[in-house]
């Protein structure tokens, strides 16, 4: 389940900044806005496991 849980969390990561690129390009504000968002859920969700991690060991 952890291993699923990472590859979401990186999953999120690379779609947020592909958002927030994209937003930057084309000048949108919100699709750059929303992609620091899924960046930041997919952080979040990294730091969940990776804790996790440390209290298993």
């Amino acid at each position: 389940m952890a291993k699923e849980e990472k590859a979401k969390a990186k999953k999120e990561q690379i779609k947020g900044k592909a958002k927030e690129v994209t937003g930057r390009a084309t000048g949108d504000l919100r699709a750059e806005t929303k992609g620091r968002g899924g960046q930041s859920k997919g952080d979040a969700r990294q730091a969940k496991e990776k804790t996790k991690d440390v209290f298993k060991h």
